[in-house]
């Protein structure tokens, strides 16, 4: 493998998010300013909170709540920054790691961390990312200005940014996210390094394959509702489509990689992101065993949010959920 090299340009910019700088940094002030100044009774950034889980859709959708998470994330010590994101645009079996040395925003470019790159790619574990498909993935880049945003907010130059770390988790079994979660803890020690798990939550409605419905809020009786089921009301389908979000974020709260896993097999919940979770998860539960006392490095949910409130079998939404965890 080559050394890194070019800079990812910013695909997304002028369609997903806006790629007028000063308009972009507009609009992200307002999401921050709109979360509180505490959170969990720890004033915002929350001491130690070193990963947080965030969406990726575009702005409009999901900017405000991923704002809740960005706001909890503590930058002060880090050197480099781990993004964690699922791949849409090709199938990915196993992980992969950048070819590029830069990932351009709006705001200027973050540079890769390429001595990170090389302990993990002689772990023989990841492949490396085609360069077209890492252009067109949405999953890393959505959180690349956020991340710019906060750095600014956190050093007082751009010399002390930290490099970033991505890695697309491909589709990988309970076994080989525990595997993978292993290769981080490592990395998970260091105070040096901070994560971003990028996910969406629940895709509900026939476009994306998934209508999962709970009658009378029993998740153990799901069905799948069809274009000809009238609407149902005990519950609507958005309490439904709520309660299973719920249940995957209590699974994630757990600590518990394999309750979250689980999960998931039950539901069948669209959470996009389920195995860069599931490889932080994995990762923490093997962190936690080294804490005597426990409950140190687990998920602590922050804000959760839809696109839409379904009411009818024909509508649609896509969840939103934001997360920090202690390191």
């Amino acid at each position: 493998m080559e050394a890194p090299s070019g800079t990812r340009e910013a695909s997304h910019a002028f369609s997903w998010y806006d790629g007028d700088p000063d308009a972009l940094s507009d609009q992200l002030d307002k999401f921050l300013a709109d979360v509180p100044d505490t959170v969990d009774g720890s004033s915002l950034p929350i001491p130690k909170a070193k990963i947080v889980i965030a969406p990726h859709a575009g702005y409009s959708y999901s900017g405000p709540c991923a704002a809740w998470a960005y706001k909890a994330l503590d930058l002060s010590q880090a050197k480099r920054v781990f993004v964690l994101g699922p791949s849409h645009t090709y199938y990915l079996r196993g992980c992969a790691l950048t070819q590029f040395a830069k990932y351009a925003t709006p705001f200027g470019d973050l540079a890769v961390d390429n001595e990170v790159l090389k302990q993990l790619r002689s772990s023989g574990t990841f492949a490396d990312m085609p360069r077209r498909s890492d252009v067109d993935e949405h999953s890393l880049e959505m959180h690349l200005p956020y991340l710019h945003k906060r750095m600014a907010q956190t050093f007082a130059s751009e010399a002390e940014y930290p490099a970033i770390v991505p890695i697309l988790i491909g589709d990988n079994k309970r076994r080989e996210e525990k595997e993978v979660g292993s290769l981080l803890v490592p990395f998970l020690r260091d105070p040096a390094n901070a994560f971003v798990v990028s996910s969406d939550f629940c895709h509900w409605g026939s476009r994306f394959g998934y209508t999962a419905y709970a009658p009378g809020g029993r998740t153990e009786q799901l069905r799948s509702l069809s274009r000809r089921t009238a609407a149902p009301t005990d519950p609507p389908i958005h309490e439904s489509i709520k309660q299973l979000d719920q249940q995957a974020m209590d699974a994630v709260a757990s600590g518990d990689h394999d309750s979250f896993v689980d999960n998931l097999k039950h539901t069948n919940n669209t959470v996009c992101g389920r195995h860069p979770i599931g490889v932080m998860m994995a990762a923490l539960e093997q962190l936690e065993s080294e804490w005597p006392e426990g409950g140190q490095h687990r998920f602590k949910f922050v804000q959760y949010q839809r696109s839409s409130l379904v009411e009818d079998v024909d509508d649609s939404s896509v969840s939103y959920a934001s997360a920090y965890a202690i390191l």
